[in-house]
């Protein structure tokens, strides 16, 4: 997986020579020796091997690549500058992604979105006999609602008896995950964060019940994978050469494409309501109360454009889609999967938005840094600090039901060094007293003095208003700057 985000790890080596130049290697992207991802004042590039450079060349000459690209699901590329990385055979410059995601901040919807791209890009790769060699979502990004597959070194030539050596991949990151929560009902987020390489065949297996067997794609791409893998595994049998030499046929891999495409469009989510899902219909603001805090939203977001926003506890995304009137991109975020299922099928089926990013991101528990050297995938800050960020409704999820302390959290704000719009919900709201009903009451801080009183410490606040009749407070504050 290669991150085009354009946003450098603050902790990526950088040589001498490529201080110099302000060249920094994107951490990420060391797994494909061909084509490592580098930036360069701000502009993302990927240093081509020889073999690379060949297959970008022949990629170039195919009919789909143009294509794909002006309609956005190939990120757009160029030959690069071959100045800035004079060893490498070639060099290709990318378009930025606004704010590089990860499978375990997706939803079922997403993930099944970039599973059947993926599927169309090879299909259309092997009717120029061309062959994506990796089936990983990370190499599959956002703008907005929109996959864009990214990993252009993946293209290459497809030799003669050669099979599809992504399918594995493909089954272990997208189609076992999917089959998971369509079939089991099981949230498919916490076994992709915990397993990099996604669910081997052989766990999926134990899985499903003997009535899944039944169900469409198990038996074959399941249990039939697991035994392949238990007869070949550690084996020393050239595999790859015994199919050349049986004819292993193109049309098998089209063939097996096409069913796989099938199969995944079909598969649902097995659960249809969670606690935010219907939010818009069901949270405690009348029509003048919610108004009147949708436009003091909208002014605060309106006094500047914002490269970068984000939305925290977003819900199905009504104040998400205010900011991005004024902002480049709104990364918005929920702990709730069918909130944030629900705002992105609503913005597909809408305008499709690129500039509204949703996520499933459990604010109290968020994607940390991990992989190699907890540098392969990386924490949301490390992946673009927001310049605006929301926070409404969110501080009594933040400080009762996850019990972090109020300070911890207006001290994390600040951290991050951007501007906020925030509400603080009173002990005699219904939905603290509703937090409260069945718990300790152990949170002295929890009061609108003391919020006031760490946010002005931190921030500079610019406007507030009470809402519902003084029950609620919303503060628009941006960030202190350091004397000197």
């Amino acid at each position: 997986m290669n991150e085009l985000s354009g946003h450098p790890a603050p902790e990526a080596r950088v040589s001498g020579r490529e201080a110099g130049l302000r060249t920094q290697r994107e951490p990420g992207s060391f797994r494909d020796r061909n084509g490592s991802v580098f930036y360069r004042d701000g502009a993302i590039f990927r240093s081509l091997s020889p073999e690379a450079l060949a297959n970008w060349q022949r990629l170039r000459g195919t009919q789909f690549l143009a294509g794909r690209m002006a309609g956005g699901s190939i990120v757009e590329t160029r030959d690069g500058d071959a100045a800035v990385a004079p060893d490498a055979a070639g060099v290709l410059e990318h378009a930025r992604i606004p704010f590089v995601s990860y499978p375990y901040e997706w939803t079922f919807g997403m993930l099944q979105d970039a599973a059947l791209l993926h599927l169309d890009l090879m299909r259309d790769a092997l009717a120029s006999d061309m062959i994506l060699k990796d089936a990983t979502p990370y190499n599959i990004q956002w703008q907005g609602v929109h996959p864009v597959f990214i990993d252009i070194p993946s293209f290459e030539p497809l030799g003669r008896g050669q099979p599809w050596v992504g399918y594995r991949q493909f089954c272990e990151l997208f189609l076992y995950p999917l089959m998971l929560q369509a079939y089991r009902g099981l949230d498919f987020r916490p076994w992709l964060r915990g397993r990099i390489d996604g669910i081997p065949a052989e766990d999926m297996q134990r899985l499903m019940s003997t009535r899944d067997l039944l169900r469409p794609g198990v038996l074959l791409h399941v249990a039939a994978q697991s035994a392949l893998q238990r007869r070949y595994e550690g084996g020393t049998k050239d595999v790859r050469g015994s199919l050349a030499e049986a004819g292993f046929d193109k049309a098998l891999i089209v063939n097996n494409v096409t069913k796989l495409r099938a199969l995944v469009a079909k598969l649902k989510p097995g659960r249809d309501k969670t606690q935010w899902s219907d939010y818009d219909r069901s949270h405690s603001y009348d029509a003048a109360d919610l108004e009147q805090k949708a436009a003091f939203v909208r002014r605060a977001a309106a006094t500047r454009d914002w490269r970068l926003a984000w939305d925290l506890g977003c819900n199905t995304g009504t104040f998400s889609r205010i900011v991005a009137e004024h902002a480049g991109q709104v990364v918005s975020m929920d702990a709730d999967w069918m909130a944030i299922e629900h705002l992105y099928q609503r913005e597909k089926a809408g305008a499709g938005s690129r500039r509204l990013l949703p996520l499933v991101v459990n604010l109290a528990d968020a994607s940390p840094n991990q992989g190699w050297r907890g540098a392969e995938r990386k924490g949301l800050a490390e992946r673009g600090r927001p310049d605006l960020t929301l926070c409404l409704a969110l501080v009594h999820h933040v400080v009762i039901t996850a019990n972090i302390p109020l300070a911890d959290f207006i001290g994390w704000l600040a951290s991050l060094g951007t501007a906020v719009v925030i509400e603080f919900v009173g002990r005699d709201d219904e939905m603290v007293q509703a937090l409260l009903a069945n718990r300790e009451d152990q949170y002295d801080d929890y009061h609108p003095e003391n919020f006031r009183a760490l946010l002005a410490e931190r921030f500079d606040i610019r406007a507030e208003e009470p809402l519902k009749g003084g029950r609620r407070q919303i503060y628009f504050a941006e960030p202190r700057q350091a004397a000197g």
